[in-house]
């Protein structure tokens, strides 16, 4: 994999940093879509003006023909629109009005993006001047330098959602997975091709990761066919148009909705799920949904949507899918609501083939521990179970943020395809693949530390009888100088006039 740590950033903070001279009073939910909407507006100029320069070189005079761009899955920026134009008026103290205009006319265009496109430039509270500044600084760095266009700008849009996950708190998590959490599922469940589901897929990293996958690993990205939804408006359309930037076309409905209210894909039979849902979700609508043929496992409790989302999953699985998701840890061992009988109920269907504990301090919003399930519906080591313990992994890229390496995500993903494929040597403490019958005797709770035991201590070679010698003599030092300390304490306060 070729993914960068977020700690080797560069051009993508540079961008950041200056677009941010825009933020002012500006609240971080709103700011977003400007800057996302640039980044955007850039990517899609860019890509016209790329075709249009080649069909004015042929000399056919097809440069202006709609079709000659949608054929190649490139969008139509009509004259007007098109970023040249927009530079040429950063100066002007109406460029919020030009790009609002801007983004209205390449939706008219493209129907895939009608009603996406952000077209809040000229609220009065965006500073012109600096929205000018931006747009400038767009248009004179030469973004080839750091890779192609493409590329360094699908980087800054995913960059930028993770700092607006960082600047929103606890919101940000309901759009932003961090991408070493995604690679984690893709890596393991290597979704070279099929359909690809996520039932809440916030911006679209589930997406975007798969199909960076599928390009690295030499395969091609019309393999795989995306579906999704989101509840939240806003973030569906940065879905839409975090996916667009990639080439990737999606469905992710006609509409935001609800999934557990309005599934957007009633007969979809997907091939690869993955899915990081809101932790712990209450209020969800479990008084309408008494009946719904989704729960096949039990009826989830109305304070608590994990298992409605774990089993809404493995509803739309295909005879041979596979489901890779995040869950608050509570969800491995929780009794309440009924939550204890419909893990059993899963658990004796023989679909969890994974457990992966993972580190903390992973996601900007939430202190709480989590855990990736992973399961499937045709498992190759039946009557089994592999736990993985990883919560030693990761390395702090800031004082809040820990990160897993490629080398650590690649342990979990080999350690799994050893364990598919019977060549596993459990690891104490990494590592176990436990009987469905030791974890019926554990009351069916799912903690990868109840099976995979503790780490096993490298022997030092000091006999034991030698070591207690010298321990025993190292603490009688330690008694000795506590004493003289506490001697010292009660001297100097009696010095003062306070005996103990």
């Amino acid at each position: 994999m070729a993914a960068k740590s977020t700690a080797d950033i560069g051009f993508e903070k540079e961008i950041w940093d200056a677009a941010c001279v825009l933020r002012g009073n500006i609240d971080a939910s709103e700011y977003k879509s400007v800057v996302l909407g640039l980044i955007f507006l850039k990517y899609i100029s860019d890509r016209f003006d790329e075709k249009y320069q080649a069909l004015v070189e042929e000399g056919e005079g097809f440069e202006e023909d709609r079709d000659e761009y949608l054929s190649d899955g490139i969008f139509f920026v009509p004259a007007g629109a098109r970023w040249n134009e927009i530079a040429a008026k950063s100066r002007e103290e109406e460029i919020g009005t030009v790009i609002d205009n801007a983004m209205r006319a390449i939706e008219k265009e493209n129907t895939r993006l009608k009603d996406i496109l952000p077209k809040n430039f000229a609220r009065p509270e965006l500073d012109k001047r600096r929205l000018g500044e931006v747009v400038d600084l767009f248009t004179n760095i030469k973004m080839i330098e750091h890779g192609s266009e493409k590329d360094i700008l699908g980087r800054t849009y995913e960059y930028c959602l993770a700092m607006f996950a960082e600047q929103e708190g606890k919101r940000g998590g309901e759009f932003f997975t961090p991408s070493c959490v995604v690679r984690t599922l893709v890596e393991v469940l290597k979704p070279f091709r099929g359909r690809v589901y996520d039932p809440c897929c916030g911006s679209g990293g589930m997406f975007v990761q798969s199909a960076k996958f599928v390009e690295n690993h030499s395969g091609n990205i019309s393999n795989i066919s995306i579906y999704g939804q989101d509840s939240n408006p806003t973030t569906w359309k940065m879905a839409q148009m975090n996916l667009a930037i990639r080439g990737i076309e999606p469905d992710l409905g006609t509409h935001a909705a609800d999934t557990f209210m309005d599934d957007r894909h009633p007969t979809l039979r997907a091939d690869y799920i993955m899915a990081n849902p809101p932790f712990n979700l209450s209020d969800w609508g479990a008084d309408k949904l008494k009946d719904d043929v989704r729960w096949q496992y039990g009826m989830p409790p109305a304070g608590n949507a994990n298992f409605a989302w774990l089993q809404h999953m493995i509803y739309h699985l295909a005879p041979a899918g596979r489901i890779g998701m995040v869950l608050a840890n509570g969800s491995l061992s929780s009794q309440t609501g009924g939550e204890g009988d419909i893990r059993k109920n899963i658990v004796n269907a023989d679909l969890v083939e994974c457990i992966v504990a993972m580190p903390t301090q992973l996601f900007y919003t939430t202190q709480i521990p989590v855990s990736l399930w992973f399961l499937n519906k045709q498992k190759k080591q039946t009557g089994k179970t592999l736990f993985i313990d990883a919560r030693k992994m990761g390395t702090m890229v800031s004082r809040k943020l820990r990160e897993l390496t490629d080398e650590e995500i690649s342990k979990i993903a080999d350690t799994y395809t050893a364990f598919t494929e019977g060549t596993l040597e459990d690891v104490k403490g990494f590592c176990a693949a436990v009987d469905t019958a030791e974890i019926e005797k554990q009351d069916y709770i799912l903690t990868p530390g109840r099976y995979v035991g503790i780490e096993e201590q490298e022997d030092d070679g000091e006999p034991f009888d030698d070591k207690m010698k010298r321990l025993t003599s190292e603490l009688s030092e330690m008694f000795a100088k506590s004493h003289e300390l506490e001697k010292e304490i009660r001297e100097k306060l009696g010095a003062i006039g306070y005996e103990i």
